[in-house]
């Protein structure tokens, strides 16, 4: 058996670790390697290895006194930090159920319960979107899913999809659905509890939200207190399903060629301030909503925003200073097992962290108070719940005014410190005299050494330490190293600019501090408990809070974007229609201008053929369809000098051709199993975009499978942009009158020394190219002897008159087809034109001309 190594995520900065159990009570096992180590630390350090797997399974039962380390969550909500600390819990129905999938997940970092049951394909593509969307650092299955030698196939994907995040089993009793919804009632907060009529006969996310709330406080060493969650269902239909291949295609998260690059569609509209707000601008780039009534109010905002400067302003400014809020709920929802003295200085913090984000409140409503925009009105009704000042009431009751959250390890010690009025605890009083009192010896300590000493000495602070002494130079100017410092100077490390060092009456001064600092957090805790209880009460409304917050940066975010570019707003309509469009990502780093492009779809003519060379822009192009739609989609305006968009439930694309080495499949097999992933799930209302299919094979194979393909898609109402370097797939215009042909131009340049190449102009034209042959037009411009052009060209002639001869088309045909193409132009016409009865004259009368 392979040896365990140490777990992947480390969460050391956001997680303090709950007290350790004892090996007498199960807490540890006898791992295979000979070392002794917690369950949950082989939990998490095992990656499932399918040639292995039956012997490297680990089974966590919620009955153990496992204790993850490091899995308890920090009190720390401001670290600038999108790192995830998502569980997910998933099962699927047997026998005439299978296929029928429930999900349950929690952020420990956001106390928000999500569920979620869809029906799925063997694929288990939804599955694996969800957990796309979600970005989970671990996953918990029922043990039926691996059981002996036999896996199902759910386990394999996830395990397969998701190589890096730990894949835990538990007993599959614990996935009860009757239980489940019993914990829902016990634990939704009352602000959210009319979920209830969503869930209650969704029997396999229920029985997943069992084993994962059992699962949490279980690992977490914590439990969860009463009506605190905000519990939220989730189907599939309420926004745009976009798949993993799709996700990676457009790079609408990470940049496919560096991933800590921004140059990414989250990359370019990420302006936001919190960390609420970063994490609700990804789920909506990976899950954009579909409800026009959504998308309208959020661009009226958008706008509101961009229009009036001094709330813009005003909005940005409060909202920079706002803590993660959705941290400060985990932190109150879940109380531990056993109270410490970190668990007691995590309270103050917390209490410290909650009145600076209540006294926000005001301003943030203040900022908004004078817009008239339906969404910003709403805001403020949230932001106008009585609760907030009522909290506030309450701990100004306790804590002092002039309390503060403060950057700063030694800044924010104090204000933990004195945070609680005096005299409401006598002992509270007594401990800080005393620490006030170390403070003043170490003072009074570091005069002495100032004065004994021909030192530059200052105090310094961090966490580890303590107090310590940073020497910066001697006051005679003598070089600076260890070795020359006074015996009285100890524990002595050299940095590049000081020597940091203590004292043996430091350390005992530190051990005081210590002492007295412990005994103010416990009597700290005693005076703030009952606090406590009341912010616990009042969850809901921080809840409310933490959304109107997300929004809110999501907006602004948005409307930031806007203004470094110049975006217009798009319109819904059933039409997709792009007038001087440009790509977003390659418009923010280019630096060179860009070709504009349009882009049309509708009904009537809803399968697009794309031609041109290689470097043409074919691939830029057929991504810019579809990060634009998402970008509408979203709220956010678009880069183009006028859009329309037809709502979409489904977005798919096939980009790319390289191979897929982690699952050992070639090109080909990669576009075959895409396509046919987009031919099981598209609908009337699906957007796609394919690039170049039918590379992997031979020319006459993928001609064959491309024409086929093409001619599944076209019989379908759905958008389809289609980029192809085989031209024979342009004949389907001749067939279909829903099929129209557009290619990128090229042009060929010679110069007087004889030298010649090809010039793109990136600029989409209708219909095929005029001169297919651009390899003859540039052979042309060569020292090549004119009778081998001639040759070259007579040889063309003959190979197209036998490809035309074998594509007949009758008169009577074209007639059909042109007559269809007129009636569609002007069903568009009736349906969507704006034009006054003079300039409608003129355009029907072109319109007769054109086809006439």
């Amino acid at each position: 058996m392979e040896k365990l190594g140490k777990p992947k995520y480390d969460f050391s900065s956001l997680l303090t670790t709950p007290a350790s159990g004892k090996e007498s009570d199960g807490s540890y096992i006898s791992l295979p390697n000979g070392n002794t180590s917690a369950v949950s630390y082989a939990v998490s350090s095992v990656r499932w290895s399918f040639s292995s797997l039956a012997k490297r399974r680990f089974t966590a039962t919620p009955h153990s006194s496992i204790h993850r380390q490091n899995s308890s969550i920090s009190a720390t909500p401001s670290t600038p930090s999108l790192q995830s600390a998502v569980i997910v819990a998933i099962v699927e129905g047997r026998g005439h159920a299978r296929g029928e999938i429930g999900m349950a997940s929690i952020d420990l970092k956001n106390p928000e319960l999500i569920l979620s049951q869809f029906p799925d394909r063997q694929t288990y593509v939804k599955v694996l979107t969800k957990l796309e969307v979600l970005n989970p650092i671990e996953i918990i299955m029922p043990n039926t899913a691996c059981e002996g030698d036999s896996t199902t196939n759910l386990f394999h994907k996830i395990s397969n999809y998701c190589p890096r995040v730990n894949l835990a089993t538990v007993q599959r009793k614990y996935f009860n659905e009757g239980k489940g919804l019993q914990m829902v009632r016990q634990f939704v907060v009352s602000d959210y509890n009319s979920v209830e009529l969503e869930i209650v006969t969704k029997y396999y996310c229920l029985a997943a939200a069992a084993a994962l709330l059992k699962y949490v406080e279980f690992i977490q060493n914590t439990v969860f207190v009463s009506n605190s969650l905000k519990v939220i269902f989730r189907g599939s239909e309420q926004t745009t399903m976009i798949d993993v291949a799709t996700v990676k295609n457009l790079e609408l998260i990470s940049n496919m060629h560096d991933p800590k690059s921004s140059h990414s569609l989250f990359g370019i509209l990420n302006y936001t301030k919190t960390q609420q707000g970063a994490r609700l601008l990804r789920s909506n780039i990976l899950q954009p909503p579909c409800s026009l009534e959504t998308i309208k109010l959020r661009q009226k905002c958008v706008q509101e925003f961009i229009d009036n400067e001094d709330i813009f302003f005003a909005v940005e400014s409060v909202l920079k200073r706002f803590l993660d809020v959705d941290h400060l709920i985990s932190l109150l929802v879940q109380i531990p097992k056993n109270e410490t003295v970190k668990s007691a200085e995590n309270k103050i913090n917390l209490v410290i962290y909650v009145k600076h984000c209540l006294e926000l409140v005001i301003s943030l409503q203040d900022a908004i108070s004078t817009s008239q925009n339906p969404l910003l009105k709403t805001f403020n009704e949230i932001l106008s719940d009585k609760r907030f000042p009522d909290l506030l009431q309450e701990i100004q009751k306790i804590v002092h005014d002039d309390t503060h959250y403060q950057k700063g390890s030694l800044n924010m010690r104090a204000q933990k410190c004195f945070a609680v009025k005096a005299n409401l605890n006598g002992y509270l009083d007594v401990a800080r005299k005393t620490y006030s009192e170390t403070i003043d010896d170490i003072d009074e300590l570091m005069t002495q050494l100032r004065e004994n000493e021909t030192l530059m000495l200052k105090t310094a602070y961090n966490n580890t330490r303590g107090f310590f002494i940073q020497i910066t130079g001697f006051t005679n100017g003598q070089d600076l190293d260890i070795e020359s410092l006074p015996p009285v100077f100890i524990k002595a490390v050299k940095t590049k600019t000081s020597i940091n060092c203590t004292t043996a009456d430091l350390i005992k001064m530190n051990d005081r501090c210590s002492e007295s600092l412990n005994e103010i957090y416990i009597m700290t805790n005693v005076v703030i408990g009952g606090l406590l209880d009341v912010l616990r009460k009042n969850i809901g409304c921080l809840y409310k809070l933490s959304e109107c917050v997300a929004m809110l940066d999501l907006l602004l975010s948005l409307a930031h974007t806007c203004t470094v570019s110049k975006y217009t707003i798009p319109e819904f309509t059933d039409t997709l229609a792009i007038r001087q469009g440009f790509h977003p990502i390659l418009q923010k780093i280019a630096f060179e201008d860009l070709v504009p492009n349009n882009a049309y779809a509708s009904d009537e003519t809803n399968f697009v053929i794309v031609t041109g060379p290689n470097m043409s822009g074919k691939s830029t192009y057929m991504k810019q369809v579809a990060l634009l739609q998402i970008m509408a989609q979203i709220g956010c305006f678009v880069p183009a000098e006028y859009a329309s968009f037809r709502l979409t439930h489904q977005v798919f694309s096939r980009i790319g051709s390289d191979n897929d080495i982690e699952t050992n499949a070639s090109t080909f097999t990669v576009e075959m199993r895409e396509i046919n992933y987009i031919l099981q799930n598209i609908s009337d209302d699906s957007l796609v975009v394919i690039d170049e299919l039918g590379r992997g094979t031979s020319s006459e194979e993928g001609v064959g499978l491309c024409y086929a393909i093409c001619e599944k898609l076209l019989m379908t109402k759905a958008f389809t942009f289609f980029a192809t370097h085989f031209l024979e797939l342009t004949h389907l215009e001749t067939l279909y009158p829903n099929v129209e042909n557009y290619h990128f131009e090229m042009k060929c340049i010679s110069s007087s020394d004889e030298v010649f190449s090809a010039a793109f102009t990136h600029h989409l034209v209708r219909g095929e190219a005029e001169s297919t042959h651009y390899g003859l037009s540039l052979a042309s411009l060569s020292m090549l002897p004119q009778s081998i052009l001639n040759d070259a060209g007579e040889i063309i002639k003959e190979i197209q008159l036998q490809k035309a001869s074998n594509q007949p088309q009758s008169k009577d045909s074209l007639v059909l087809l042109k007559a269809c193409r007129l009636g569609t132009r002007l069903v568009q016409t009736v349906r969507s034109s704006k034009l006054d009865q003079t300039s409608l004259r003129v355009f029907l009368q072109h319109l007769k001309e054109q086809f006439q």
